[in-house]
């Protein structure tokens, strides 16, 4: 089969600079500005990643902590939205105390090095009450969302309010608030969002960029707003009886299509179209504010979203031009419980969409109560090679071969473009996307021709691209000097070892053999594991590696031409995705994560909180890892959440010494070119933060006892757009088998999880009589966090689960796969998942 072709074509013009009405604060030693093609900062390409994090749907004494996985998991700035309804239920009750604290919140962003985006609304949607609009506000005579003076004097105060909350955080301070985002999905009122604006900088808000969501044909005050874009796996907002959404599928093929016209596309017309979208993209960068990190479920629609689900949509958007990865959510919550009102979105509401009333899960990749999800891995390989060359993709511009998918229903054609500048660049593929499996790609190699140096024909044998895979390789990448014309396998960071060599750590493909070419001009001497090294088609201009076994000790050394060393590493697929890179007593290091026996609650962990397709999904076992630059007055530590029973890291490079875990042992072993250390012991047990002192051991089976059996399943009612509603309040009271949850004494709290394997409809769970949390059934695990619950009632009283059968006539979509669970409401076994976590200081 002849190679794949693409023609990269030389820039027409340089990118527009200087246009656009956004400035940074005067004399900030990184000042941010905007180009027609990427963001810059301290005149550098820059390439953000944002990851949603809703603060007040969190406790806040756990903020820190999750910040610091976001962090570790590769995103550089952290959005929220500023509740209007959570701030102030009550009129004239604006509360930023305990988990509303926006300055602390924000603090501890700062503190960290993470940039803050607040989306400051009024309106916000967010699955919450009113769209965030409290009720008082709704209940006066006034146009909501426009310029009527009766809406705008309470925005005004609210505003206010938050601008006291931030005052002294903007970058002109040395803050952390890089963007604010006005409003939210508002399409047709530009002359609204330009008084939003100006609104909030009267109030004292101040940022770089002002920004606001582009997609459903969006109309924006020109030039004042930067236009941010989403896309996402799966909906819940449409039909039951739709299917999978074309506007979903469209995000798993690279094109150069930025809007997305299905997002909310039920709180809206369809038919309302803005600017022409072409004059958008002359003017902006293509960033991102809601790539899907999982998605919501509604009652009458349940999706159910895979790890490759999340990273092949984000790493098809990088190839398709994104200058600004940024995902929706990147961390689930919990709804607060509301004063007054429950404050979820829902019919009662007038939306058309029921959602439940506490969890907000999202299916994340950091989950409802910060559990690791597969697609928390997948996310953070993507996001160390942004780290590592986002510097370099910013300035590429996208470009698409000749030969690509006829339309949407096209799964045979290999969907695949090229990021590139001049002579150089990344090639991106993508073969996979849900519910419809995507064939094998045999005989595949591609010819990419460059306006500046030769044209690229690799590599050397055609491979088959697997089902499921999706990658990024590097063409004519510099390291330090030498150059790797391209490799079959992806691009992770690099890394200094022991010696002060450079090394390139690449991911393997499973599937797909590694093959490195490298220009001979650039090199004295290589030096191979395995494998063998020969020149290519009798060439001496380069020199090609095949037969290597991808591993810790898959490391080709190299000996420039200019006098440096280099190596190159390629880790497995699966050990890949347990890669974190971070400083580390004292040095930036990478670490490999894993649990030396994964647990079968590790492992139902991962499979149960989102599915193991995708190659490497869950490889760490929900084992996590976290670097504060703070702890240990300002000496630093490396954090490990582990449920398993003993966890081991592989570091490079290795500290003089090894680290020391209080409340346990370390031992080393070497690991390839890695040292391994393994922790053994009672590591949980060292802070309060983490775990109860003398708590004794957790994690095993746990016992639900039938104490009521099921009714029958509720007559199904419809409600806003003729869509399914949620069975009401007394269905739990009256018809719904219950089930009664002993905590075992001894059974630590703190970083336990309860997780129910139920079939049904929907669930709850009280302590007493209080709501604790909620479920709608949609084939996965219900996890409950022991620590967010009243630790006295729970000891006494235990837990009380409540599950509903479903009527087999409900116009309710589920997975296929767990459809026919519906009829019978039942627990089938719960268990204890205990999360450890050890704190490794310097030795």
């Amino acid at each position: 089969m002849p190679p794949l072709r693409l023609k990269v074509s030389a820039s027409a013009e340089p990118p527009l600079t200087g246009h656009l009405p956004f400035s940074d604060a005067p004399g900030v030693p990184d000042p941010i500005e905007v180009t027609s093609r990427y963001l810059t900062r301290g005149g550098r390409p820059w390439f953000p990643v944002s990851g949603e994090f809703h603060y007040t749907r969190y406790p806040a004494r756990e903020w820190e902590e999750e910040l610091l996985k976001m962090k570790a998991g590769g995103v550089t700035a952290v959005a929220s939205y500023v509740i209007w309804i959570h701030h102030e239920e009550a009129e004239g009750r604006i509360r930023f105390d305990g988990d509303r604290d926006l300055r602390r919140f924000a603090e501890l962003c700062a503190r960290h090095g993470l940039d803050l985006v607040p989306r400051i609304g009024p309106w916000s949607h967010a699955e919450v009450r009113n769209g965030g609009l409290p009720d008082w506000l709704l209940a006066r005579a006034l146009s909501p969302r426009t310029d009527d003076p009766a809406y705008l004097a309470p925005v005004r105060t609210w505003y206010e309010a938050i601008a006291a909350q931030l005052t002294g955080l903007d970058r002109v301070h040395g803050g952390p608030i890089v963007a604010i985002q006005i409003e939210n999905e508002l399409y047709d009122r530009p002359g609204h969002l330009l008084t939003l604006k100006r609104m909030a900088q009267a109030a004292g808000l101040s940022a770089p960029l002002w920004t606001s969501t582009a997609w459903g044909g969006v109309r924006l005050p020109p030039d004042e707003l930067l236009p941010l874009y989403g896309g996402y796996p799966e909906t819940f907002w449409t039909e039951a009886d739709g299917g999978w959404p074309d506007t979903c599928r469209t995000h798993y093929f690279f094109t150069h299509q930025r809007d997305d016209e299905g997002i909310g596309a039920d709180l809206r017309p369809t038919t309302v179209r803005g600017a022409d979208p072409t004059a958008s993209a002359a003017r902006f960068p293509w960033a991102t504010c809601e790539l899907g990190g999982g998605m919501a479920v509604a009652y009458h629609r349940r999706p159910r979203v895979d790890a490759a689900d999340v990273g092949a949509l984000g790493l098809t958007k990088i190839g398709c031009g994104s200058v600004w990865q940024g995902y929706y959510m990147f961390h689930g919550g919990t709804n607060p419980a509301g004063g007054l009102t429950t404050l979820q979105e829902s019919h009662a509401t007038g939306y058309p969409n029921d959602l439940p009333v506490r969890t907000y899960d999202f299916q994340a990749p950091l989950g409802e109560y910060g559990q690791y999800r597969p697609s928390y891995d997948e996310l953070r390989l993507q996001h160390l090679l942004l780290a590592d060359f986002g510097e370099l993709l910013a300035p590429m511009e996208s470009f698409l071969p000749v030969r690509r998918p006829a339309g949407q229903d096209d799964r045979d054609t290999l969907r695949w473009a090229v990021r590139a500048a001049e002579d150089s660049g990344f090639l991106f593929v993508n073969n996979h996307q849900p519910h419809e499996e995507l064939p094998d790609h045999l005989d595949t190699s591609f010819t990419v021709e460059f306006p500046a140096g030769p044209a690229l024909t690799f590599p050397s044998t055609p491979v088959t691209v697997p089902t499921g895979a999706y990658f990024c390789w590097p063409l004519r990448l510099d390291v330090a000097g030498l150059r790797l014309d391209w490799a079959t396998a992806q691009p992770v960071c690099t890394v200094a070892d022991e010696d002060g060599r450079t090394v390139l750590v690449l991911a393997a493909t499973d599937g797909i053999p590694v093959e490195l070419a490298l220009d001979a001009r650039t090199l004295r001497s290589v030096r191979v594991p395995s494998g063998q090294c020969a020149p290519l088609d009798g060439s001496d201009d380069r020199v090609l590696i095949t037969g290597l076994r991808p591993g810790t000790d898959a490391l080709v050394e190299v000996d420039t031409a200019a006098g440096e060393r280099v190596g190159l590493l390629i880790l497995d697929a699966r050990t890949a995705r347990t890669a974190y890179k971070g400083v580390a007593w004292g040095a930036e290091r990478l670490v490999l994560a894993d649990s030396d026996s994964a647990s079968d609650s590790a492992s139902d962990s991962a499979s149960d909180s989102a599915s193991d397709s995708g190659a490497g999904a869950g490889a760490g076992a929900g084992v996590g890892v976290v670097f504060d630059e703070h702890a240990r007055d300002g000496q630093g530590e490396v954090r490990v959440h582990s449920p398993a029973g003993e966890t081991s890291l592989a570091v490079l490079p290795a500290p003089r010494r090894p680290p020391v875990v209080a409340g346990g042992s370390v031992r080393a072993s070497r690991d390839g070119l890695f040292t391994r250390y393994h922790l053994t012991g009672d590591g949980w047990t060292r802070d309060p933060r983490f775990g109860e002192a003398g708590g004794g051991g957790g994690g095993g089976r746990g016992e639900a006892v039938v104490t009521r059996a099921a009714g029958p399943a509720p007559e199904p009612v419809t409600g806003v757009q003729g869509r399914a509603s949620a069975p009401v309040d007394e269905h739990y009271d009256t018809t719904a088998a219950e089930y009664a949850v002993a905590v075992p004494n001894g059974l630590p709290l703190t970083g336990t999880l309860l997780r129910v394997h139920w079939t049904g409809d929907v669930a709850r769970a009280y302590v007493g009589d209080r709501l604790v949390a909620d479920q709608f059934h949609s084939g996965r695990a219900w996890d409950i966090a022991l620590d967010r619950l009243p630790a006295f009632a729970l000891r006494g009283e235990g837990l009380r689960l409540r599950v509903l059968p479903r009527a087999p006539d409900a116009r309710v979509y589920v997975a296929d796969a767990s459809a026919a669970d519906g009829a019978v409401a039942a627990v089938g076994r719960v268990e204890w998942v205990t999360t450890r976590t050890w704190a490794l200081g310097e030795g």
